[in-house]
């Protein structure tokens, strides 16, 4: 059986609401790329059950990529999903 490859904005952020096209996202107001990132990597891989390989797919980025990624998120003090 082939695992669903996509995750939808909806599985990552069940809460947002919904926006319009054109309109801003109260979510991205006040935040840094950095920020935005951060939170899109780690919630992509806690929806992925902490495999890296997935949610790099995912992502749009190599694994070595989002394992550099999640090694600066651990030293800034980041909680990262463990695969399971």
């Amino acid at each position: 059986m082939t695992q669903e490859m996509h995750v939808r904005a909806s599985q990552i952020l069940p809460d947002a609401p919904a926006v319009a096209p054109g309109q801003v996202v109260p979510l991205l107001i006040g935040a840094t790329v950095q920020e935005i990132e951060r939170e899109l990597v780690l919630q992509t891989l806690a929806r992925c059950d902490g495999n890296r390989t997935h949610a790099a797919r995912v992502l749009g980025v190599s694994v070595r990529t989002l394992r550099n990624k999640i090694r600066q998120y651990s030293a800034d003090g980041a909680e990262v999903p463990a695969h399971h």
